[in-house]
């Protein structure tokens, strides 16, 4: 072998080294950022002030709440909407239903599930924060109509007294009527989105 041939043997190893250790880098790097987008949505709620995670609605849930709206019609907005399962049961029975929910990866999940599940012209999802809408309860009693009824899973009304409850554990669900809780004024509820996405 040639001294020439010495020679560029070991730099032809050292560049190849370099760039499988560039592949590696960029793979890691890359995989790193992926892992953070999907992560950050799901583990972001826990660090809040008042944690909130994401649990999906059980089966035994939904009939609860399924049961509550029995003999009713009209919109159903669910406020931390998760994957869309209390919508499309709800769009399923017939209502127009709204979900808004933090974590944009449940929003569009939750999008397609609706349209796998045939009910998305009567389901909408918006990326909306519970946090930022100042004084939920006061807000739902001026905008809600009369026979408005407002259905709680997992966290009661710190305010309210619910006029129903089913289930129990983390299977509860309560019931306002807000016809118990004020005079009969009617108000419109306009669903609309904070952020649309």
């Amino acid at each position: 072998m040639s001294e020439a041939g010495a020679r560029e043997s070991p730099q032809r190893d050292g560049e190849g080294r370099n760039r499988w250790g560039l592949l590696v880098t960029a793979a890691v790097g890359s995989s790193l950022v992926a892992l953070y987008a999907v992560a950050t949505p799901f583990v972001a709620p826990a660090l809040r002030k008042v944690c909130l995670p994401f649990v999906p609605a059980t089966a035994a849930q939904i009939q609860n709440v399924l049961k509550m709206l029995e003999n009713r019609s009209g919109p159903l907005v669910d406020i931390g909407s998760g994957d869309g399962r209390i919508v499309i049961a709800a769009a399923k029975m017939g209502f127009k239903a709204v979900g808004y929910e933090l974590n944009p990866w449940l929003v569009w999940y939750s999008r397609y599930r609706a349209w796998r599940d045939g009910v998305h012209q009567n389901t909408r999802f918006y990326i909306s924060d519970l946090w930022k809408m100042p004084q939920l309860e006061k807000k739902l009693e001026e905008e809600l109509e009369c026979n408005a009824r407002i259905i709680a899973c997992r966290f009661p009304f710190p305010c309210w007294v619910p006029d129903h409850t089913v289930g129990e554990g983390i299977d509860t669900v309560w019931a306002y009527d807000l016809k118990h809780s004020r005079g009969c004024e009617t108000k419109s509820l306009e669903i609309a989105p904070e952020i649309e996405s």
